[in-house]
């Protein structure tokens, strides 16, 4: 008989596995949810074993409560409403004393959870680095929740986000909602979210710190350097601040040093690289190295001095500021606190007193230096001087007004560049199409030897429909920028063409009687080789076109 009754029993009968799984489903995510509250409540200085006591009653409150309620599903709800009140009630007082970047749960928390691609983890293990101060001192990680702690990770998010896209320059400026940002990339500006007032305030305290600033001047301009270590490389930075009306403007630029380039290495065409290597058999004259600010005129102003030997040539420069060190080149800068000078002129005077055979003079503005140049010339001298101007034309007028004799300016005058810094296409993801048979005809190319052209690369989009942007370019389709140039190399029988001309027109013709090209022809042999895309070129030359008109 007990036999029978032993084998009747069904055991399990009064307990649902599937409703145990959910039960305990449910219980142990408090454990690791009690965890990041006492952790969080303590870093902030909140009432840690408040908070975490009140979460931990209510859910054995709501556990006694489900497991009385006859309805499963019933108390399982109550169980959920109940530790998720309580937690929701703990968040909400916590983001109600951190700065914005640190709330939890909101709407751009959880955006930014949601794009944290596998890309964008990766790129941030790339992108590791530690500060360096001004005194030279790395910075260890602050305490966190402290303003030091928000001014780091931010300063920290900013630059590591930058060296990854490769920005050179990084611009806050003051705003009504917060300070707009911009990045400039292969010399682009481009947009960046805004950067609310609040988080601002700890970058800027914080990069002032590090190139030793006085953080309580907020009106006087002030530049500092600091550094970036990574993998025991430096690199140089520079925070440059500005007082406004509406606030504080910072500009955070990273200082490459200019590289030693030589002239073969600038990417000239054969017979412009032949017409610039023969200055090296030129004993005396002055050159012009010209464009606008930023178009890379310290590079080529360095490779020109460098084309002639150091040691068989006594070679000085004068320079405002110093880019680059030049292998047995002696380099000044100019300052006009020297003892004795005051001038630009009066310092190149007592530098061509030394005897140098060719003299470089980065900088020309002023009447008296180009004279001085011109005087120089005559004396079995070369000097190369450069010069902002918007074209060969305009670099000729303008040294023709300095010098004020035309005579005296063309007669020392051996040569002229002008530059622009175009953009390169990205190898990796740059596109062919056919060109449209209007704009050949517009640019005037022969349909044959245009049948393709190449332009940036559209954006990607995974199965999720988030953008994946190039690993090489960052997305931005272009990658580096390279030089184009006009060149002209002005003889004794071209001096002698244009030394009575009365008008630029007459001489531009000359020029191109000379089989001189121009920027846009220079451009594009660029694009017909697929180096740079047709936009790039109009965006640079009507650029150009807008500086000629002002």
């Amino acid at each position: 008989m007990p036999e029978i009754l032993a084998s009747s029993i069904d055991f399990g009968g009064y307990v649902s596995i599937v409703k145990l799984i959910i039960f305990l489903g449910l219980f142990f995510p408090l454990f690791p949810l009690l965890s990041w509250i006492h952790n969080d409540a303590e870093s902030i200085e909140e009432r840690s074993l408040l908070w975490t006591g009140m979460i931990l009653g209510s859910a054995a409150a709501a556990i006694l409560i489900w497991l009385v309620v006859p309805f499963f599903i019933v108390g399982m709800l109550f169980y959920i409403a109940a530790v998720g009140a309580s937690a929701y009630a703990y968040i909400k007082s916590r983001n109600e004393q951190v700065m914005e970047s640190e709330k939890v749960l909101t709407a751009e928390h959880i955006k930014g959870l949601l794009h944290h691609t596998k890309a964008e983890k990766e790129t941030e293990e790339d992108a590791k680095f530690v500060f360096v101060t001004a005194n030279k001192n790395e910075v260890p990680v602050p305490e966190p929740k402290t303003p030091d702690f928000y001014g780091y990770k931010t300063a920290y998010t900013l630059i590591g986000d930058a060296i990854w896209r490769r920005v050179t320059d990084i611009i806050l400026l003051p705003g009504q909602e917060g300070y707009t940002c911009f990045y400039y990339i292969d010399g682009i500006a481009i947009k960046q979210p805004v950067i609310s007032r609040e988080q601002a305030d700890y970058l800027i305290k914080f990069v002032k710190q590090l190139g030793n600033l006085d953080t309580n001047e907020k009106r006087k301009p002030q530049k500092g350097i600091f550094k970036i270590r990574k993998e025991k490389d430096d690199s140089e930075w520079q925070i440059s601040t500005a007082g406004s009306t509406a606030g504080e403007q910072v500009k955070i630029n990273q200082k490459t040093r200019q590289n030693l380039t030589k002239l073969d290495e600038l990417n000239l065409p054969p017979e412009q690289l032949e017409q610039l290597a023969e200055m090296r058999n030129i004993k005396q004259g002055v050159f012009l190295v010209s464009g606008p600010a930023k178009s890379g005129l310290t590079t080529t102003f360095y490779a020109l001095l460098r084309n002639h030997d150091a040691f068989l040539n006594n070679i000085s420069t004068l320079e405002r500021d110093q880019s680059g060190e030049l292998p047995n080149i002696t380099q000044t800068v100019f300052s006009p606190s020297d003892s004795g000078t005051n001038s630009f002129a009066k310092k190149l005077d007592l530098i061509v007193r030394m005897g140098p055979e060719i003299i470089g003079v980065a900088g020309c503005t002023d009447k008296d230096t180009a004279k001085f140049c011109c005087t120089t010339a005559r004396h079995n001298k070369l000097v190369y001087l450069t010069m902002e101007a918007d074209s060969i034309l305009s670099a000729l007028g303008k040294w023709l007004q300095m010098v004020e004799d035309s005579g005296t300016a063309l007669g020392s005058l051996v040569g002229i560049t002008n530059q622009r810094l175009i953009r390169k296409l990205c190898e990796e993801c740059r596109e062919a199409y056919t060109p449209d048979p209007e704009l050949l005809k517009k640019f005037n190319i022969p349909a044959d030897k245009a049948k393709a052209f190449y332009r940036a690369g559209k954006v990607q989009f995974d199965k999720h429909g988030k953008p994946v942007p190039c690993k090489n370019c960052q997305g931005t389709g272009y990658f580096g920028r390279m030089p184009v140039f006009e060149v002209i190399r002005i003889n004794d029988q071209i001096r002698k063409s244009i030394m009575n001309l009365k008008s630029m027109s007459e001489i531009a013709r000359q020029f191109r009687s000379a089989k001189m090209l121009y920027l846009q022809e220079q451009m594009l042999k660029k694009v017909l080789a697929g180096t740079t895309s047709i936009n790039e070129m109009v965006r640079v030359l009507s650029k150009q076109k807008g500086e000629e008109k002002k």
